[in-house]
């Protein structure tokens, strides 16, 4: 709508623009980036708080005949489930109502859902609370990129984008050791890894709701002089004398759209790697170290996602610079990478050296890192253009967390060796999946 208002959702109060115009967009827009940044962080401290927990779950007589390693694995897949159908439905959704009011409804629910599984013991609250959680855990992401590329000209996505998405890899990183500090230091219990995760995103949400803005105009001030569509888009942007597409034109031309395909397709392939680390981590390094103790397990992960805080950044800048805002080709080569150290994991992890665990994690997630941000984020908006980015990035993020099923169900049932061997092969197929792309470009105003 032309004065920034979205249906159902009352405007955020406009306020004169700066006598300096330009200097009220930069200062909104790093507002923006901050507090969405934060939003999105903050969303893994209710994340991780399973993949912390198991350690004592598994050791806990009281619930560890009911659930087991093979039950977690399930919860976890109704968890991504219910993740991966509501990535599919939020973008869309944030294209029609802006990201506000989706995002806050899904911290809410957020919180309560963590708050709720760590005051029971019963597998059918888990069950049902962690699909809650699925469901509200996935109105961060869509929307949330949606958000802070509205204040982005697409010249300076790859090294804005590519910041930004240290959001994710930073939660990975800070939210184990911080939830895992709570349950084994503090409280010695793994009911406090829920209660601690739900109280940090409370606060998150507080910081969004008065911070928070869905784009320029609603503060007076014109967009971004460069919000426009790429060579494939199918058009999903309408011209400015145009009337605005509805949310099932978009989704109509977003599945016509062969680059969205392609990197759904690929994101599919990549996530369950991912998610496999971020979920069983802790437990993946317990096995291949059994010396170690459960807050040692729960800290060597952390260099998988040091590794991937870098990523992003690092791949964003390359992107930009030395391949035009080409993303496809730095793609290619961080999941070669990938594919190397993830058929690398077993043999190297077999000598029993932590340093040797600390290395090869801190690779395998500056590979997997630089892969994700560039497909699930910068590529995705570019090939949505204005109306469809969040429609894009959600469907691309759908495909991705079916993907991503597997990733918390797997560990439960196979071998890690079966495992990272698998995880290798999909990286690789991936890779193939992408080359075709290797010179495709967004189009820039």
């Amino acid at each position: 709508m032309p004065d920034g208002t979205r249906p159902g959702v009352a405007p955020a109060p406009l306020r004169p623009p700066a006598a300096d115009p330009a200097s009220a967009r930069r200062s909104l827009r790093w507002q923006i980036f901050a507090v969405t940044w934060i939003a999105y962080a903050g969303f893994y401290f209710v994340r991780q708080a399973f993949s912390v927990a198991k350690l004592g779950i598994l050791d806990d007589p009281a619930v560890n005949h009911t659930l087991t390693s093979h039950t977690l694995g399930l919860i976890d897949a109704v968890y991504l489930a219910a993740y991966a159908v509501g990535q599919f439905a939020w973008g869309s959704w944030a294209d029609r109502f802006g990201p506000r009011v989706v995002v806050i409804g899904g911290m809410a629910g957020a919180v309560v859902a963590s708050a709720v599984i760590g005051l029971s013991t019963s597998l059918v609250v888990f069950g049902v609370a962690m699909a809650v959680q699925g469901l509200a855990q996935s109105t961060g992401w869509a929307p949330l990129c949606k958000n802070v590329t509205s204040f982005v000209p697409v010249r300076e996505r790859g090294r804005i984008l590519g910041l930004w998405c240290t959001n994710y890899a930073f939660g990975g990183l800070a939210a184990p050791p911080f939830l895992g500090w709570w349950a084994y230091s503090v409280f010695d219990s793994w009911h406090a890894a829920f209660l601690a995760g739900s109280a940090t995103l409370a606060v998150v949400l507080v910081l969004f709701v008065v911070f928070q803005r869905n784009e320029p105009a609603d503060v007076g001030l014109p967009r971004p002089d460069a919000q426009g569509t790429t060579a494939e888009s199918g058009g999903a942007a309408p011209e400015p004398d145009e009337a605005p597409l509805t949310s099932r034109e978009i989704y109509r031309e977003i599945l016509r759209n062969r680059m969205v395909l392609t990197l759904s397709a690929a994101y599919f392939l990549l996530k369950p790697a991912r998610y496999a680390l971020l979920l069983w981590g802790p437990v993946i390094v317990s096995e291949r170290l059994p010396e170690v103790g459960k807050l040692e397990a729960t800290l060597i992960p952390v260099a998988f996602g040091v590794a991937g805080v870098l990523a992003p950044m690092t791949v964003g800048w390359i992107s930009d610079r030395l391949f035009s805002s080409r993303r496809v080709p730095p793609c290619v080569l961080s999941l070669g990478l990938l594919t190397v150290m993830l058929a690398a994991f077993v043999p190297l992890t077999a000598t029993g050296s932590t340093w040797t665990m600390v290395g090869v994690l801190a690779v395998i997630g500056f590979g997997l890192y630089a892969a994700d941000a560039l497909i699930a984020g910068v590529a995705a908006v570019d090939s949505g253009g204005t109306a469809g980015a969040g429609t894009a990035i959600g469907f691309v993020n759908g495909c991705g967390s079916v993907g991503a099923i597997l990733g918390g169900l797997l560990p439960g049932f196979l071998s890690t060796t079966a495992l990272f061997y698998g995880f290798a092969a999909a990286a690789a197929l991936a890779g193939v999946v992408m080359l075709p792309h290797w010179n495709r470009t967004a189009v820039t105003a």
